[in-house]
C-alpha cells in the first residue's frame, strides 16, 4: 500500500509543479495587462494589438490551469483518503 502512495505522491508532485508553473506564467503575462486603455489614433493600433495578444495568451492557457488545478485537488483528496484508510486499517487490526 505504501508503494502506491509513493507513486501517487510522485505523480501529484509533477501535476502540482506544472500547475504552479502555469500560474507563474499567467501572472507574468497579466503583469503587463492594462485594465483600461486610453488610446490615440497613432498609438491605438500598437497598444491595442499588444493588449489583445496578452489576452489571447491568457485565454489560451486558462483551460490548462483549470485542468491541472482540478487534477491536483483530486490527487490530494485521493492521497489523503488512501493514507487515512491505510492508517485506519492498521489501527483496527
Amino acid at each position: 500500500m505504501m508503494s502506491s502512495i509513493l507513486t501517487l505522491l510522485v505523480i501529484w508532485a509533477i501535476i502540482v509543479a506544472c500547475f504552479l508553473a502555469l500560474l507563474a506564467y499567467k501572472a507574468q503575462l497579466q503583469r503587463y495587462e492594462e485594465d483600461q486603455l486610453f488610446l490615440n489614433d497613432e498609438v491605438e493600433s500598437t497598444e491595442h494589438q499588444e493588449q489583445n495578444e496578452i489576452v489571447r495568451k491568457v485565454n489560451k492557457i486558462a483551460p490548462f490551469v483549470k485542468v491541472f488545478g482540478i487534477a491536483a485537488a483530486v490527487m490530494t483528496v485521493c492521497i489523503v483518503g488512501i493514507y487515512t484508510y491505510d492508517a485506519w486499517q492498521h489501527l483496527t487490526h
